[in-house]
């Protein structure tokens, strides 16, 4: 009978899943200052060596396990929905934002990866190629459709308008200051339409 040779890329993969998941359930479970390598590898089933094998600190562990959870399955890129109706569209993904701020399993990594970014200038950098770049060019191409449908002022300065959207409810959350939730979503939305609405 022929042996066959284990297959270590699949192994591989099956550990990296594991240890995503792992630091995934962990950082809703434990306050981040105490979440250790050590608890992950603990939970995922694999030795200390296995993590830092592949990420060289725990906010990179945590940086992957939500970029994993927010990729699409499809493999496609972030796109925004575009049904024509800018002002719709935006209160749509601002309630969106607002309703992952005020849920816990979405709010304690994120708080986690926000603090490793401002220690991690590394860290930070991976961030915005990654993740924050990706996302802003998202919103600048959504906005950028609404410049070419007359919704938008066509000298409006796409990078200042997402600012303004996001920035409000990123302060809220990041301050637990003030209330985040669809009425507030949709009173910032219309505000910044009537800032940069066409002459």
């Amino acid at each position: 009978m022929a042996r066959t040779t284990p297959d270590r890329t699949r192994r591989s993969e099956r550990s990296r899943i594991a240890i995503l998941d792992a630091a995934r359930e962990l950082i809703g479970e434990v306050e981040y200052a105490k979440l250790t390598i050590e608890a992950i590898a603990t939970r995922a089933g694999v030795g200390k060596q296995t993590i830092y094998r592949w990420w060289p600190s725990k906010g990179a562990v945590v940086f992957d396990a939500l970029l994993s959870a927010s990729e699409n399955p499809e493999g496609g890129g972030i796109e925004l929905p575009d049904t024509g109706d800018l002002g719709a569209d935006l209160r749509t993904v601002l309630r969106a934002t607002a309703a992952e701020f005020a849920d816990p399993a979405f709010a304690a990594p994120l708080r986690a990866l926000t603090t490793e970014i401002v220690n991690d200038p590394d860290l930070a950098a991976v961030y915005r190629e990654r993740m924050a770049e990706p996302m802003r060019a998202a919103k600048r191409r959504r906005l950028r459709s609404a410049q070419r449908a007359g919704q938008l002022r066509a000298d409006a300065d796409l990078d200042l308008v997402v600012d303004m959207l996001y920035g409000p409810l990123t302060q809220r959350w990041l301050q637990r200051s003030g209330r985040i939730d669809a009425e507030f979503a949709d009173a910032l939305a219309d505000a910044v339409l009537r800032a940069f609405a066409p002459a």
